[in-house]
């Protein structure tokens, strides 16, 4: 009878390297974005602000939040070097600073929405219509895509 712990045979992957395992830093580094991501306003606050520059009250009335939650989000977002602010007279006006937490949004919306795809297209052609994608250049937000 074999033991419980016994070593198990190596994967047929066609890897016979050990694998890659990121380094401390990264892996906090990461972690900290993820849980900087776990609220659904941020995430949307972030989907718009890849689209372009806004001010708060503009990214209040597009995400359906107040002025003053977004502002809170914003200055989280803004510790974590994720948003900058440019100020002109009263006014500040957000942006994002990279392309890979845009990237990360994207595919962890589009794996939602094929969570939430269980019906046949009606065109019957089998194929869905998606509206995140991670392609730099590729449309955001409201344009679609076929796959």
């Amino acid at each position: 009878m074999s033991s419980p712990h016994a070593e198990l045979p190596p994967a047929h992957d066609g890897r016979d390297r050990d694998p890659v395992v990121p380094d401390d830093h990264h892996a906090d580094r990461a972690a900290e974005t993820f849980k900087l991501l776990t609220d659904p306003t941020r995430i949307k606050i972030l989907w718009v602000l890849q689209q372009g520059e806004r001010s708060v009250n503009d990214l209040a009335e597009h995400v359906g939040a107040g002025p003053t939650v977004v502002s809170q989000h914003l200055a989280k977002l803004r510790l974590a070097g994720i948003v900058t602010a440019r100020r002109e007279a009263t006014y500040a006006y957000y942006s994002t600073t990279s392309q890979h937490v845009h990237d990360l949004l994207a595919e962890a919306l589009s794996y939602a929405e094929h969570g939430t795809d269980l019906d046949e297209p009606a065109d019957g052609t089998g194929r869905h219509e998606h509206r995140y994608t991670s392609g730099r250049g590729a449309s955001v937000g409201g344009a679609r895509r076929r796959s």
